[in-house]
């Protein structure tokens, strides 16, 4: 089920895109019943956060959605949202009101999902899939700034663990289990791997992250595994060095909020653990010396703070040569802003579309999103094919929305592609 599309289709999509991670999908537990998780459909697994509207613990939730089109929407749960998902038939169709918008199908379930680690755990729980050539693992599904009442405000982690760690199975893991879940993957076409997780005690991050990478290439035989290391800023920027000698490609420090004064409110214990925030803003600048232009992100949480400060902080860190990226926030439950509204839709396009200017004026390209972000098939991702800068790697092209008529970019070959493998 897929089809090619205009650049205008492409466009209005994006911004249903946005709408429905704003207000959410409704799926009822009749309808969730019928996908074959088992077999076929990806299933949400809350390895680190719980990114629905509202906690729902009745059936498994599918990962995303794809419309006819085959672009890709993430679900996220609602029970009172505008748009739903309903089933007739044997198909399902996405709907807004009762008015149809697609006929939908789910992101598909990867083989290594049904796989296991040699000492018996199920590679689902250590590894989830986020796009046609990526995975991000959460070694730690808690973090240790909630011992010390110092959580994100935003963060749902230690909550999502209290919810769904029994029942889905998740627990700290190992540098072999993650290092076997990787190798597995990699048999599917998935080149690249963030390592992530909340803050650990002591703050050994660096010490586990070599025992990670080594692992990796242990087990792989690779000593380039594509892997970005996602951490907190360090009291000693020397250390950022260590990361890339381990074999990282690229690393990510998320500095969440640009205000000064609303980091210390929001981010308590990235600010008093981690030498406030101009610490972290060095670290992404040793960060820049160390990997490179491109190679390093830092991701935000949008919609807390004003615009005219966020971009003025996405502006200096592009300049840096920082993938610095906005993320629509969602009022995450179990957070302590759970029950807050995030902006509007029309908040945040226009955040976007500032936020890809930037990026562009400042040399960051495609290439860049997609060797330091963990954003493919993002609106990001598809503004830049919406300027006709495509991607030449040939196993993403099962997840790329290609164009046809008077706004085509790409031939013909790459549109069969898309027609044949969705």
């Amino acid at each position: 089920m897929a089809r090619a599309i205009t650049k205008e289709e492409l466009f209005k999509t994006i911004e249903l895109d946005n709408r429905i991670t704003n207000e959410g999908v409704y799926i009822s537990p009749e309808v969730a019943e019928t996908l074959d998780f088992d077999n076929k459909v990806q299933e949400q697994m809350r390895t680190c956060f719980d990114m629905n509207h509202e906690t729902y613990t009745k059936t498994k939730l599918p990962t995303a959605l794809r419309l006819d089109s085959n672009y890709r929407l993430r679900f996220t749960y609602k029970h009172d949202a505008p748009f739903s998902v309903e089933h007739e038939n044997g198909k399902y169709y996405l709907l807004e009101g009762k008015n149809l918008i697609s006929e939908v199908s789910f992101v598909e379930k990867p083989a290594f999902y049904n796989e296991k680690t040699s000492d018996g755990i199920s590679m689902k729980t250590i590894a989830n899939e986020i796009g046609k050539t990526k995975v991000s693992v959460a070694y730690s599904n808690e973090c240790a700034l909630k011992d010390k009442g110092l959580d994100c405000k935003f963060c749902n982690i230690n909550a999502t663990k209290s919810r769904f760690a029994d029942l889905q199975g998740i627990a700290w893991k190992t540098p072999r289990q993650i290092a076997e879940t990787y190798a597995k993957a990699r048999e599917e076409g998935y080149e690249s791997i963030t390592i992530t997780g909340g803050f650990v005690p002591e703050r050994r991050e660096v010490e586990y992250y070599i025992d990670v990478a080594e692992a990796i290439q242990d087990v792989t035989g690779l000593a380039d595994f594509g892997g970005t290391a996602c951490v907190g800023a360090p009291a000693d920027l020397s250390v950022i060095e260590k990361y890339k000698e381990a074999g990282y490609r690229a690393i990510s420090t998320n500095l969440e909020i640009w205000d000064e004064n609303i980091f210390k409110t929001i981010c308590p214990g990235k600010d008093q653990i981690c030498g406030g925030r101009q610490n972290w803003i060095n670290a992404l600048k040793r960060e820049v010396e160390v990997f490179g232009k491109g190679n390093v992100r830092s991701f935000f949480v949008a919609g807390i703070e004003p615009k005219s400060t966020l971009l003025e902080g996405i502006e200096y860190l592009t300049e840096l040569g920082v993938v610095a990226i906005p993320l629509h926030w969602t009022p995450n439950p179990g957070s302590e802003l759970e029950g807050h509204r995030a902006p509007t839709p029309e908040w945040y396009m226009d955040l976007y579309h500032k936020t890809y200017t930037l990026l562009k004026k400042n040399g960051l390209t495609h290439l860049d999103l997609y060797k330091s972000a963990n954003v493919e098939n993002s609106i990001f991702d598809y503004f830049y094919d919406l300027d006709g800068d495509h991607l030449n790697i040939a196993k993403h092209e099962a997840d790329r929305v290609h164009f046809v008529g008077e706004d085509s970019v790409v031939d013909d070959s790459k549109i069969d592609v898309v027609e044949k493998t969705a």
